[in-house]
């Protein structure tokens, strides 16, 4: 495909959620008619996430996979001339599979709020905030200017808020206010850090700043920066996007935010939102500090592994019997725990280690996002996500009343704890093999710890998922006490099993977690060329 088809696919994956939120508000929302005005414009979200997602996915098609290091479908224009500020877009390996993921996970979200119809205020709200949620997360992972990624990265904020305040369950008032108070907090001191990186290094033009240093007229590496300046930038950045990653501590604003977040809102901050936290520390703080890198990337580590440890007791904790534990809340503290594999990796500095974190963001997003769907439609049909009634003589024992929801959800736990063949172990495998030799000036004894500390998490991991499949899926919860247990042969009522358009929107996520398990040289074969550029920033 030649560069101006790539170019204005590009920018029609960008552009398009945009026009369709602004759309979606007009009184006649150009949608396929429906039964209904509510029908119409929810019908009008799936039409636009999916031309979206077809776009996508010719980009990818298109792209030029023999050279996955550079950037393509360029668009460099001029915006704010005083500033050097630019409209600058492109997509190279590192990008593309993080554009894939994320219009393939809105179009089932919107595919989800078509045949699950939102309940409360208007649904042309409901649209317009998902479009505009697609269209800042595409545009985080397109752009090249640092001004821009921080707008992009803001833009999602406000649309996450709405969402988990206005289509929340329980407390959704007190988990939206947490989720903005500190996403908020750390952009400022993220703007911060980025600020001086344009500023010192004279461009916020994220190529120019991440060339090699043999590229480079200073030689100080790509930014040009001193080593002062970037250990000040990188720490501010680095905080910034930690708490989107999240990273323990910065993380206690993600479980109640995704125990409040209806379906959809928990799919897109699993499988999507999180992972730009993570890509920017690939895409800047890696090639434009690093030095700031090299410095505090021990600390990272030892971050991301208590945060591993952390989010697997956590998640034992609340899978034990007499808990009272919520099994989307379960989920989102397994997503700490996965997440810190994903910054493990990118703190060994290694080709290996980055390229295991960023397989890890692909598997992450297809396992945690089918799995939410699985827990909100356990919760359509049961009326709960507690564990105790989910597992007791009331509760679901899903591989007899709903087989295949129940051989899904088992799947996905399997996935989830990194069961080999299957996209979760590849990204988990390669950070910690990253960990077991790191980059040059890393302490080995240090990082063999945190490898050690990190394989026991995988046992934690294994263990709390199997105790949810052997709760949920089999529903052995014994009668409290005074309770009779229910005898083995007795009624439950029915419960409605795997749905037509369910199965029609959850096959990709079972598909591509298997394909890329099995064949996961797709993915490595495109982020690895791109990596070791990046990594070659600094040297």
């Amino acid at each position: 495909m030649n560069h101006t088809a790539l170019h204005v696919l590009l920018l029609a994956v960008v552009v398009l959620p945009l026009l369709g939120s602004v759309a979606a508000l007009l009184p006649a929302p150009p949608g396929l008619r429906g039964r209904d005005p509510r029908q119409a414009v929810l019908r009008h979200g799936v039409t636009v996430t999916g031309a979206v997602l077809a776009a996508t996915v010719a980009l990818a098609i298109g792209f030029d996979h023999g050279h996955p290091a550079r950037m393509q479908a360029q668009t460099d224009v001029s915006w704010i001339p005083a500033l050097d500020i630019r409209i600058h877009l492109g997509v190279d390996g590192v990008s593309l599979p993080l554009l894939v993921l994320t219009a393939l996970l809105t179009f089932l979200c919107a595919l989800y709020g078509y045949y699950n119809q939102p309940a409360g205020p208007s649904p042309k709200a409901f649209v317009a905030l998902l479009l505009l949620l697609e269209g800042g997360t595409l545009a985080s992972f397109a752009v090249l200017d640092l001004m821009l990624f921080f707008l992009a990265f803001e833009t999602v904020l406000i649309p996450m808020y709405f969402l988990i305040n206005r289509w929340g369950g329980a407390e959704r008032e007190r988990a939206a206010w947490r989720f903005i108070l500190y996403t908020l907090l750390g952009s400022v001191v993220m703007l911060l850090g980025l600020l001086l990186v344009g500023l010192k290094g004279g461009t916020f033009d994220m190529v120019a700043l991440a060339a090699p240093a043999s590229d480079s007229a200073s030689g100080a590496g790509g930014s040009g920066l001193g080593h002062t300046t970037q250990l000040i930038a990188a720490l501010a950045i680095i905080v910034g996007l930690a708490v989107k990653a999240p990273m323990w501590p910065l993380h206690s604003w993600l479980p109640d935010a995704h125990t409040a977040a209806p379906t959809v809102g928990s799919v897109l901050l699993a499988g999507v939102l999180l992972k730009m936290g993570t890509y920017g520390l690939v895409r800047i703080v890696l090639p434009m500090t690093p030095d700031g890198a090299h410095t505090y990337a021990p600390y990272l580590a030892a971050f991301a592994v208590v945060g591993i440890l952390y989010g697997s007791l956590a998640c034992l904790a609340l899978a034990r019997t007499g808990a009272r534990g919520d099994l989307k809340r379960l989920i989102a503290y397994s997503s700490v725990g996965h997440m810190g594999f994903v910054l493990l990796g990118i703190a060994t500095l290694t080709p290996t280690g980055v390229n295991g974190a960023l397989f890890a963001n692909i598997a992450h997003g297809l396992i945690t996002g089918l799995l939410f769907f699985l827990v909100g439609a356990l919760k359509d049909r049961t009326g709960t996500t507690d564990l105790d009634q989910l597992s007791g003589t009331t509760g679901a024992a899903l591989y007899g009343r709903a087989p295949r929801l129940g051989g899904l959800l088992a799947f996905g736990a399997v996935a989830s704890l990194g069961l080999p063949g299957l996209a979760g172990f590849w990204g988990e495998m390669l950070a910690m093999f990253g960990a077991f030799d790191p980059a040059d000036g890393l302490s080995r004894p240090a990082y063999l710890t945190f490898m050690a500390l990190a394989g026991f998490g995988t046992l934690l991991t294994a263990a709390y998922m199997l105790v949810v499949v052997r709760r949920v899926c089999m529903g052995d919860h014994p009668a409290e006490p005074g309770q009779h247990p229910a005898e083995p042969g007795a009624a439950r009522p029915a419960l409605a099993d795997v749905r037509g358009h369910e199965a029609a929107a959850w096959s990709p996520l079972v598909a591509l977690t298997v394909l890329a398990g099995l064949w996961p040289a797709a993915l490595l074969g495109l982020s690895d060329p791109a990596v070791q550029q990046l990594l070659a920033g600094g040297k």
